[in-house]
């Protein structure tokens, strides 16, 4: 969820933020979230639906996020996967405002090497697998989990310089969470 959504900030009195209105955040992403399965499941944007289901989870920045699980009675193709969810910084010449939301939201970590005491480190490595590897083309696993295209700055991914215990990182799409940019 994007606490400056304008339909969340719009209500906020001054001085308050969307952590101080959970009424207005949790209304807000709810209408997003019908909306979204809405998307997937009745435009068929990746092909007639089999079934779905969501779980809601509320961070630690007292924002929700969901889960949502679809299947589709077809297989989807990864240009499909493409076409509605990415896990690359986008360029900021582009789209500036997705820019400014992916760098600020949907950025990893910094974990591993880089923070050793990251909360979501054990036992020297991190629990949600970052930083991922680069792959040029999102693929199909073998589980049947995307993998994500994640270019390297070389082959026409983006970076962006993060400062992280006062100590300037240069984070690459190794470390975007994946997001809708629909």
């Amino acid at each position: 969820m994007y606490p400056k959504w304008p339909e969340i900030t719009s209500l906020l009195l001054p001085g308050q933020n969307a952590i101080h209105r959970h009424d207005i955040t949790a209304r807000v992403f709810r209408q997003k979230l019908k909306s979204l399965i809405s998307f997937i499941t009745k435009s068929h944007v990746f092909g007639p639906t089999r079934c779905w289901m969501y779980s809601v989870e509320w961070q630690k920045r007292r924002l929700p996020h969901a889960h949502i699980l679809v299947w589709f009675i077809d297989k989807i193709r990864p240009e499909e996967i493409d076409s509605i969810i990415s896990a690359e910084i986008p360029d900021p010449s582009t789209d500036q405002l997705l820019f400014d939301i992916v760098t600020t939201n949907m950025i990893h970590g910094p974990c591993g090497t880089l923070n050793s005491s990251s909360p979501c480190m054990a036992d020297g490595k991190c629990t949600k697998n970052f930083p991922k590897d680069f792959t040029n083309d999102t693929v199909t696993n073998v589980d049947g989990y995307p993998i994500y295209r994640r270019r390297n700055p070389e082959n026409g991914g983006q970076s962006v310089l993060k400062i992280s215990s006062n100590t300037d990182i240069d984070i690459d799409n190794r470390w975007v969470v994946p997001y809708s940019p629909c």
